[in-house]
């Protein structure tokens, strides 16, 4: 934070990381958990979801954790989250169906 920034700003800025940062650790651990992880890979994973979807580290979070409460994860995260963790090489849940590539 800069000179230039007034304390009302950083003020601001702390206040608004306080709120979304619970959910940003939930996501976190949903990724651990569901991917077999570690927190760096977990954190490198949400922080490439939200560059490469263009959405807000904490948007990305609360969609991920509300996934797991049964909402679909929207396209423009699946997909980067799908991207993400190929770039990791992390492997798929142990819950997901194997794939049929034959069709």
């Amino acid at each position: 934070m800069g000179d230039a920034e007034s304390p009302h700003a950083e003020l601001e800025q702390l206040r608004r990381a306080m709120e979304t940062r619970p959910v940003i650790d939930q996501a976190h651990g949903v990724l651990m958990a569901a991917y077999r992880c570690t927190p760096p890979t977990a954190w490198k994973v949400l922080v490439a979801v939200s560059q490469h979807a263009n959405v807000k580290l904490h948007k990305v979070a609360a969609a991920l954790v509300r996934s797991t409460q049964g909402e679909p994860l929207p396209e423009p995260l699946s997909s980067a989250l799908r991207t993400a963790l190929q770039s990791t090489s992390q492997p798929p849940p142990a819950s997901a169906p194997p794939q049929d590539d034959s069709r």
